[in-house]
């Protein structure tokens, strides 16, 4: 008995290591973060997602806009923050190109299928929610939550001059399976409540506004930091348009030496967590 059982052991663990084999590969697959200028960014988890956040992929700071436009051909869903057009950008054509999914608040996604375009049957109560609210998403490879924001928020029909209701704007804090969490803070100014972020998730990278003008500035996103206390702070929504004054030196000067997780992206750099 104990002569046959002697060849069973190896074979076990043998078995054992290869089942271990696909989730070990997963985990050591970085998460990629790709800028395109503006408050534009793509998510690519470990598992191959793809998420688009406010795709305004046209921006004038985007010299490879339609080369970057051309290689979408797998976006699984966009999210988007506020109904304003640098926001909006260019969801309705990828969407229908790709079939992505609208993860937005309810008010807003009925805004942009609406007055916009966005194909209607690419949302739903999967995808749509509210404040205070988290959704998971693509088999649990995300979490998506609702976070204010302290701005506007309108859509305008292509070829229109009348602003629609579009909900209140808000950010998204992404949590990423064997991945990093990714708060994109939207259009808005500092608000106290930033603070309660991390007492519910630790987050990772902070993609935040420092354009000034119709967000916060440096100075005011230095001290977003301060309150959520992210591993990586990436500044976006500056230099797109003159109005937008503030600087990523600025911004490193108000942080004042005290936070070495600063990053400043370049457009079309890809960052890998």
């Amino acid at each position: 008995m104990r002569a046959n059982r002697r060849p069973v052991m190896p074979f076990l663990a043998l078995l054992a290591l290869l089942l271990c084999l696909p989730l070990q590969a997963q985990a050591k697959t970085p998460t990629e973060l790709t800028w395109y200028g503006h408050a534009a960014f793509r998510i690519k988890t470990p598992g191959g997602k793809v998420l688009l956040i406010d795709p305004w992929i046209g921006n004038p700071s985007n010299k490879r806009a339609k080369e970057d436009l051309a290689a979408l051909k797998q976006v699984d869903l966009i999210l988007i923050t506020h109904g304003h057009f640098d926001h909006v950008g260019d969801a309705v054509e990828i969407a229908r190109k790709t079939g992505a999914r609208l993860v937005a608040t309810f008010d807003l996604g009925n805004a942009l299928a609406q007055y916009a375009g966005y194909p209607k049957e690419q949302m739903g109560f999967d995808t749509l929610g509210n404040f205070g609210g988290e959704l998971t998403l693509l088999d649990g490879e995300v979490k998506v939550a609702f976070i204010p924001a302290v701005h506007s928020s309108t859509v305008t029909a292509p070829g229109g001059q009348d602003a629609h209701y579009a909900g209140n704007p808000g950010g998204f804090l992404i949590s990423v399976r064997n991945g990093p969490t990714i708060y994109h803070t939207g259009d808005t100014d500092l608000f106290a409540d930033m603070a309660l972020v991390p007492r519910f998730h630790q987050v990772d990278v902070m993609l935040l506004s420092i354009g000034d003008h119709f967000t916060m500035g440096p100075e005011r996103a230095a001290e977003a930091v301060r309150l959520v206390k992210p591993r990586v702070a990436i500044p976006m929504h500056y230099g797109t348009f003159p109005v937008l004054t503030g600087t990523p030196e600025a911004f490193a000067k108000a942080l004042g030496g005290r936070h070495n997780g600063l990053r400043v992206m370049q457009v079309g750099q890809t960052l890998r967590f």
